[in-house]
């Protein structure tokens, strides 16, 4: 059963969010649903309960070298960005 829901929403983003919509050829409804079922979404995973619909839909298309160190990576940029 669906029922109207009310939001309080900037114009600005109600407009990028609709130009958004219409480009993934759905509605603004069904968008925010399917976000919303995303985050309600109980699994027993505990990665899957802090990933967002952009990290799950990004998952798997990078393949690291087995020898790839995230940690040290994550490190140098950082340093690099901050010092």
């Amino acid at each position: 059963m669906n029922t109207k829901l009310t939001l309080t929403i900037e114009e600005e983003v109600i407009q990028r969010a609709k130009a958004y919509a219409k480009e993934k050829e759905s509605s603004l409804s069904e968008i925010v649903e399917n976000y919303l079922k995303s985050l309600t979404n109980k699994t027993k995973n505990q990665k899957s309960k802090i990933s967002t619909p952009v990290v799950k839909a990004l998952r798997g298309s990078f393949k690291a070298p087995a020898d790839f160190d995230y940690e040290t990576e994550l490190y140098k940029a950082l340093e690099k960005k901050y010092l």
